[in-house]
């Protein structure tokens, strides 16, 4: 229960070289400090505390963390104990709660996380199956040295990682709340990631919550995060921003790019001020999130079409939260990562020297293709460039923003102001409309989907906003889970189909093309951030929906609520889903009743 703020500055304020200097026999190297290993004995000077990042590292045993991984470590600490000492050490005085009471729920989860991490990031170092991850590396000029400083780890195929954690002490519960394992409908227990590279999620405080990973080899879905837990939320995280928060306040500036490479890449060159989002589209508290930390931001994406559409929906959510947006342009077919490893720091210099105002950069583009050359297409780019506007909360952005766009327009500001509030009342009262009333009216009437919370029609929106989200789902759905046949029809085509994102799959039939239209039309008005979440929970119903029919047949009420606890501790989203559907019967029983009487 110790804030977080304080924690950050207990961090900051602990001098990391005189801590370790008092056990280990320290003596500079360049900016960092070098001596022998306190872990495994040795002579040599392989162990380096690195004061600008705070952190110590043994090029041998491979131990590495902070100050309170030192403390935890080396005096067998808890985490709580771990930061009261160093703040004692430093002369911090930590605020205690009234309402603190016994140790954090979440602590297993923690440890387990922790564990799971340290024994990935061994078998990057040593196992020979993480040959082909360490060949990757190379490939991507990375040194082994680096990644192990970095985390990162390799999770082996086969159940090594389960029997590991078993003879560690760690229970397969545990495993399955934290994320690191995954239960498949026929109750077997496997590891979430399997060949794979690991790429570790911390939260503010540094703690491991969550793991990213990078399918080596043939597969999808190429990119896997940890699930939702109870201490991992990737819609309210960001990749290093407990490393680059100092950085950011320092600048008082963020720049923001796509991946895990691009934010390595980037840090190894000096640039500190750097993070990503973990995989999904920028979300509303991540934005709020970055802006605690800074004023302003720079989103460097890349700049294909995906790219640029990524770009304006990150620097809308921003400007929503006032933080200032700038776009950097990245040379056609460059990421951030590629960028400077052909071209070094120098060719990133020049491209954020460039970089323009979100608004400004829409206006350019709409400019290079005539969208102001003739009343239509005015009216096209205003409808381009009136959301951006509106998302603007601070007064004076948008007050620019509107002068600029009538000078470009050719329409006065007045006209403008008043299409926005216009424009604002018709989205609210459209908003009022729902996604699932609009999919209902899609299908005939006896085949029209049950409900507004129907995981069916919320899956396959969310896949159609998020055409990545049909990767993920060839893995996480079998056809079967969906019992509409117009919806299990469209599922079916659009795993199958090569046809462009967002393009009718050919041969449907008359109720799945009608159905197609409309959750065609209810993706368009999802917002970015709701996508994923949106997928998630109906995923999580589709695989749990016939196993809690299962449950409501159960005539022991002891045994049905157990059998309810491990449903709600797989599946969280599905518990919500299962208590509406109860209480939407009881209503329906109530109402009939009523009419009876």
């Amino acid at each position: 229960m110790i804030p977080d703020e304080t924690i950050e500055q207990v961090r900051d304020s602990t001098d990391i070289v005189g801590l370790i200097g008092e056990s280990v026999a320290l003596k500079r190297t360049g900016s960092d400090y070098r001596g022998p290993c306190p872990f495994h004995g040795g002579t040599n000077r392989n162990f380096a505390v690195i004061p600008k990042k705070g952190r110590y590292y043994c090029f041998v045993c491979h131990e590495s963390g902070d100050v309170f991984s030192w403390f935890m470590k080396r005096h067998g600490m808890d985490y709580p104990s771990a930061v009261r000492e160093a703040a004692r050490r430093a002369g911090i005085v930590i605020p205690e709660r009234a309402e603190r009471a016994g140790p954090d729920p979440h602590e297993p989860l923690y440890s387990a996380m922790a564990v799971g991490h340290d024994w990935f990031a061994h078998q990057l170092l040593e196992s020979p199956d993480a040959a082909m991850a360490r060949e990757y590396l190379q490939g991507r000029d990375i040194p082994l040295e680096t990644a192990a400083m970095l985390g990162l780890g390799y999770a082996p195929v086969g159940n090594t990682f389960l029997k590991a954690m078993a003879e560690l002490g760690v229970e397969e519960r545990i495993l399955l709340d934290a994320g690191l394992a995954a239960q498949r409908d026929d109750g077997s227990v496997i590891p979430r990631f399997r060949r794979r590279l690991l790429f570790p999620i911390h939260n503010l405080r540094g703690r491991v919550v969550g793991l990213g990973g990078r399918l080596l080899g043939p597969g999808e879905p190429k990119y896997l995060n940890s699930p939702e837990t109870a201490i991992f939320h990737k819609g309210k995280q960001l990749y290093n921003l407990h490393q680059a928060k100092g950085a950011i306040r320092k600048e008082e500036s963020v720049l923001l790019v796509e991946g895990y490479f691009d934010v390595i890449r980037l840090s190894l060159a000096g640039i500190e001020n750097v993070v990503a989002p973990l995989g999904t589209a920028l979300t509303p508290d991540q934005a709020a999130l970055l802006k605690r930390f800074a004023p302003s931001a720079t989103i460097l994406y890349d700049s294909d079409l995906p790219g640029l559409r990524a770009t304006f929906r990150a620097g809308d959510e921003l400007l929503r939260h006032s933080v200032r947006v700038r776009v950097a342009t990245l040379p056609p077919g460059d990421d951030p990562d590629t960028l400077v490893r052909k071209g070094g720091v120098a060719a990133l210099e020049g491209v954020q020297r460039d970089a323009i105002d979100l608004l400004e950069r829409k206006i350019q583009l709409l400019e290079r293709k005539g969208f102001f050359a003739g009343v239509e297409h005015r009216r096209d780019a205003l409808d381009r460039l009136l959301p951006t506007i509106r998302a603007a909360a601070d007064p004076i952005t948008r007050e620019l923003y509107l002068s600029l766009t009538a000078q470009h327009a050719g329409v006065s500001k007045e006209v403008l102001e008043r299409e926005l509030a216009e424009g604002g009342k018709a989205g609210r009262r459209e908003g009022g409309q729902g996604m699932e009333q609009r999919v209902q009216a899609s299908a005939s009437a006896t085949a029209r989907p049950r409900g507004r919370r129907n995981p069916e029609t919320q899956l396959l929106a969310a896949m159609l906003a998020g055409p990545e989200l049909i990767v993920r789902a060839k893995e996480d759905i079998s056809p079967g889970l969906l019992e509409k046949p117009q919806l299990r029809e469209i599922f079916e085509a659009l795993v199958q189909s090569d046809a462009a994102p967002g393009q009718m799959p050919e041969r449907l039939s008359e109720s799945a093309a009608a159905a197609w239209s409309y959750l065609k039309e209810a993706a368009e008005e999802l917002s970015s951030q709701e996508v994923a979440t949106l997928y998630d929970k109906a995923a999580q119903i589709l695989r749990a929906r016939s196993q809690y029919r299962e449950m409501a047949t159960l005539t022991d009420p002891g045994e049905k609520q157990r059998k309810r606890a491990d449903l709600r501790a797989l599946f969280p989203a599905a518990d919500e889903w299962y208590e509406y559907k109860k209480a939407a019967s009881r209503g329906a029983g109530t109402a009939n009743r009523s009419r009876g009487a």
